[in-house]
């Protein structure tokens, strides 16, 4: 069996240095906001080009402070891709605000910047720029559009770590930006994690008070917060695996380069890189109409597939009251869409094994 995603292999290339940090953070006595957190961000800070980074629990924290140190809430709207993981689209919700769906481009599957426009009010705030996939959304349009407008731009990395436009990593590009952590991404951690980067130290100050039960120091509280951080032992697999992450990004190009190649059947439709060696490959999705027969088929062969995401945002439960509306280019992805193996583990006999399956299926 060719498995979707090995966990157990992945961490377990670096366990002497686990290990040996696991120790460390044992022996300290010191397991929450102690040198371990002060060193991974430190140099995920660097390694994003940006002047701070703070670990906070999860993702969705992360998306959620960020929005919630701008000041935004009830009757203010945030744009958001109509084809994300729901983490994006809640934490526009759970703060209030009024989360705005538009459409992608059909060919990178981000948002589309010509149809943003289309859908601001003078009621509109910010802009959440998801990098799917592990490709940067166009954000030289998307930063453009929003100083026109007079919005933020919220940069949502939590598949892109690593990733890069026009010569800037993914958490730079700009006024905020959300990671995930979660153990599956390129940069894993051993359990929920997550980060956000900026620029702007007043808002950094803010969203670590508000991370902090809304503490600037001990027992002094400025504001209504909550508790969102990252512990020590996460802090240091994260800081383990930081240092591997570009040669790890690097095996995933060569993998989707692969692929690209050598997956040929008209019945599939491969991803598109806008440049092949910015896109750090966090999925490999291809389309195909017949998405469901060709899962099971490459299941009867040994091989994992996985789908991001069977239902669109609009379509969940959670937000009934967007039944009634239509994103074509979102519910066609996701009727389609297909996650193929893609890892730094993945071996070139697995990813052959893949692709000449796939040209296998009719």
């Amino acid at each position: 069996m060719i498995k979707f995603l090995d966990l157990h292999k992945i961490n377990e290339r670096f366990r002497d240095e686990i290990d040996a940090r696991f120790k460390s953070v044992l022996d300290s006595g010191w397991y929450l906001q102690g040198k371990e957190n002060e060193r991974f961000a430190q140099n995920f800070a660097a390694f994003c080009g940006v002047r701070h980074a703070l670990g906070v629990a999860n993702g969705l924290d992360a998306l959620k402070l960020i929005i919630r140190a701008y000041g935004f809430g009830p009757g203010d709207e945030i744009i958001v891709p109509a084809n994300t993981f729901i983490a994006t689209i809640l934490s526009v919700s759970e703060n209030g605000c009024t989360p705005v769906l538009v459409e992608p481009d059909p060919e990178t599957r981000n948002i589309d910047p010509k149809r943003i426009e289309a859908a601001l009010t003078k009621k509109s705030k910010a802009i959440i720029a998801v990098h799917l996939y592990g490709q940067a959304a166009d954000m030289a349009s998307i930063n453009k559009l929003a100083a026109k407008h007079h919005l933020k731009v919220i940069e949502d990395a939590a598949q892109a770590h690593g990733a890069i436009y026009h010569g800037k990593r993914v958490g730079s590009l700009g006024d905020a930006a959300a990671f995930s952590f979660y153990p599956g991404k390129n940069l894993g951690a051993m359990g929920d994690a997550g980060g956000i980067t900026t620029n702007d130290t007043a808002l950094y100050e803010k969203i670590k008070a508000l991370a902090n039960y809304g503490s600037d120091r001990k027992y002094h509280h400025l504001y209504k917060g909550v508790n969102s951080r990252l512990d020590e032992l996460q802090a240091a697999v994260l800081d383990v695996r930081l240092a591997h992450l570009d040669a790890d990004n690097n095996r995933r190009r060569e993998i989707a380069t692969y692929y690209r190649r050598h997956i040929n059947n008209p019945l599939i439709s491969l991803p598109q890189a806008v440049n092949e060696t910015a896109h750090v490959w966090h999925i490999f999705a291809i389309c195909c109409p017949e998405r469901d027969r060709l899962q099971k088929f490459l299941a009867e062969k040994g091989i994992q597939t996985n789908i991001h995401y069977p239902t669109p945002p609009h379509r969940q439960e959670a937000y009934q009251e967007w039944r009634e509306q239509h994103f074509p280019i979102s519910e066609k992805l996701h009727r389609e869409v297909l996650s193929l193996p893609i890892s730094p583990v993945l071996t070139d006999e697995e990813a052959a094994q893949i692709a000449e399956a796939i040209n296998a299926f009719v």
